[in-house]
């Protein structure tokens, strides 16, 4: 199911609201989100009270329109992460998978990077 087609830096918070009613709406238990990735890290913080489903979040940090591209990569990781995650909010991206409330995006070294658990 489409949601949003929208830059990334543009979302704000009733657009995320959107993306959180569709997938509390939605039967499945297994969910993959394609989201850009510079506030990717923000979304899926915002998802993080969802119960009873694994979500997977993932994007590009070299979009499919380059020649070298990790889209596709990111995109495999993500249906292995959901069928084997428990239930949560992760980011898989470039061959780790992250807690939703631990990872954020550096934008300097074009990666993202395991922060400390939070439990807010």
């Amino acid at each position: 199911m489409e949601v949003l087609q929208k830059d990334s830096l543009d979302l704000n918070d009733a657009d995320r609201q959107t993306i959180h009613s569709a997938i509390v709406g939605d039967l499945s238990t297994l969910i993959i989100v394609t989201h850009g990735t510079d506030t990717m890290t923000d979304t899926a913080q915002y998802l993080s009270d969802i119960e009873g489903k694994t979500i997977i979040m993932t994007g590009s940090l070299a979009p499919a329109r380059f020649a070298m591209t990790d889209a596709m990569f990111n995109v495999g990781m993500a249906v292995a992460a959901v069928q084997a995650m428990y239930h949560g909010v992760y980011i898989a991206m470039n061959g780790t998978i992250f807690p939703a409330k631990s990872v954020t995006k550096n934008r300097d070294m074009n990666r993202f990077e395991r922060t400390e658990l939070t439990t807010s």
